[in-house]
């Protein structure tokens, strides 16, 4: 395990520390506004249009992940209602994102299904696309399974995301892939146990390349989730040298990370998305870029003893 492996992990153990996420949460706002577009909706809409004018596509997710009460999931569901109408308004290029949990999954996953079946309609409405994130593996089947099922209803304007740091995730991408699920595909950023996924770096990286190459050879569009430049080189020389077009692939990068190289790929050609937070419960999605990349985590650092 390498230093940078070794952090990520420790970090992610931490972080659920109780006097931990307080400081975080007295000192860390700033930099968390590095990585999300806004506290509201109007907020977020004016950083699309402003990255669309760079020639660059967006995911738009509204913060949130576990719940306590159902009572807000359903409060989810309705801001993702104005959210899906406010893409649509505002005339922007954007599709929506959210998490299972978000809508209930861990509480009642029946009322978790009809709350995402009812954004993905109503976004079916406006011809857009929800991508259903994946959270840690007591939710991956689950999470599967409510894609597949929406599929099954004729609801195709949905798809998820699979980790490459999962053992089973070869079987799991066969079987979406001839669902015609689309795909994210990322590297994986939740803290797995050795039982259920690879702890080496070099393995999570293998199978990355194998599960965008069960894509890629057989025309199925991706969405390539990856700000490392040994996965972005690769796909793109392997693209190049299997005659694949640019239009048949994307690459995805999170809001306020590599800005300027993404707007770099727009320019070269590549179609490249932005996954793009926002809302106001900012703290689990916050400690996950911290435990990417250890230069964040020096900044709040820094800024605790100013």
């Amino acid at each position: 395990m390498d230093g940078t492996e070794l952090y990520r992990k420790v970090l992610l153990s931490v972080s659920g520390n109780k006097l931990v996420e307080k400081l975080s949460l007295k000192y860390g706002k700033k930099l968390a506004g590095k990585f999300i577009a806004g506290d509201t909706l109007d907020e977020a809409l004016d950083e699309i249009e402003a990255l669309n004018r760079k020639g660059i596509m967006v995911t738009l997710d509204h913060l949130g992940e576990g719940i306590k009460r159902l009572s807000e999931a359903n409060a989810y569901k309705e801001e993702y209602i104005k959210l899906v109408d406010g893409i649509a308004k505002r005339g922007v290029d954007s599709n929506v994102s959210l998490k299972p949990t978000q809508m209930g999954l861990a509480l009642d996953p029946e009322a978790c299904y009809e709350n995402i079946r009812t954004i993905v309609m109503q976004a079916r409405a406006h011809g857009n696309f929800v991508r259903i994130d994946m959270e840690d593996t007591p939710f991956t089947q689950a999470t599967i399974d409510i894609v597949l099922r929406l599929h099954a209803e004729g609801l195709t304007n949905v798809g998820t995301v699979i980790q490459a740091y999962l053992f089973r995730t070869e079987d799991d991408v066969m079987q979406l892939i001839k669902a015609g699920v689309n795909l994210r595909l990322v590297k994986g950023a939740y803290k797995e146990p050795g039982t259920v996924a690879y702890q080496q770096m070099s393995e999570v990286i293998d199978n990355y390349k194998k599960i965008i190459r069960m894509h890629l050879d057989q025309g199925v569009y991706t969405a390539i989730a990856s700000h490392d430049d040994r996965i972005i080189n690769w796909v793109k020389e392997y693209a190049h040298k299997h005659g694949i077009p640019k239009d048949a692939f994307e690459f995805q990068m999170l809001y306020g990370l590599r800005m300027n190289d993404q707007a770099q790929l727009a320019k070269d050609g590549y179609r490249i998305r932005c996954y793009m937070p926002y809302g106001t419960m900012w703290y689990p999605y916050y400690t996950r870029r911290l435990a990417e990349k250890p230069a964040n985590l020096w900044m709040v650092v820094k800024n605790m003893f100013k």
